[in-house]
């Protein structure tokens, strides 16, 4: 079964993983929206199911992505735009970072690296986001680690123990000290970040 499918599938049954996909994915693209030609990097761009759309409203995108093929579609769509391929693990293609930006989005990516991976990986993108931009991330996601244990328990023969998921109250905590981080939980298991400078 593709991967489009099951995302479907679990959106449509309010199910782990992907419960609340395609709001998690409007709330971020509304945000964007508010503003006129921003800059926009997107962490994992895929297709460009997200940032095509964005694109359509002129908005200026730059794209990073570790498969080829997704970037062959995603450039399709936005022939203006510079995506390059590339492993987050590594963190930032600094040598290919010539901008700031507006906003970074990333939806369901970065649940691919460890909790501290993730804090290393958001400390450095504060360093290529505008002051007054806004770091927008959309990905499986719990308010605690009593919530993500309960998700665990309920979803056992489906849990991906190689992914590591986004607890709320543990990243803000470990971010307190140089950004600002709130959360909007938009469904049981996914949510969207809202990190600020």
């Amino acid at each position: 079964m593709s991967t489009i499918k099951l995302v479907q599938i679990s959106e449509d049954k309010n199910q782990y993983p992907f419960a609340g996909y395609k709001k998690i994915l409007n709330a971020i693209y509304n945000e964007i929206m508010q503003h006129k030609h921003a800059k926009v990097l997107d962490i994992g761009i895929g297709t460009g199911v997200l940032s095509s759309k964005l694109y359509e409203y002129d908005h200026l995108i730059d794209g990073i992505d570790f498969s080829p093929k997704m970037i062959s579609i995603a450039q399709s769509k936005m022939p203006a735009a510079t995506i390059i391929e590339w492993d987050i693990s590594k963190g930032l293609p600094r040598e290919r970072m010539k901008n700031e930006y507006d906003f970074i989005v990333s939806t369901y990516t970065l649940h691919h690296l460890t909790d501290n991976e993730k804090i290393t990986f958001i400390t450095d993108l504060l360093s290529v986001l505008t002051d007054n931009g806004k770091i927008l991330i959309g990905d499986i996601a719990f308010a605690g680690r009593k919530e993500l244990e309960q998700c665990k328990q309920d979803n056992q023969q489906n849990w991906d123990d190689d992914e590591f998921y986004f607890v709320y109250n543990e990243i803000k905590t470990a971010l307190e000290h140089i950004c600002k981080c709130e959360f909007e939980p938009i469904s049981h298991c996914g949510g969207v970040f809202i990190i600020s400078k």
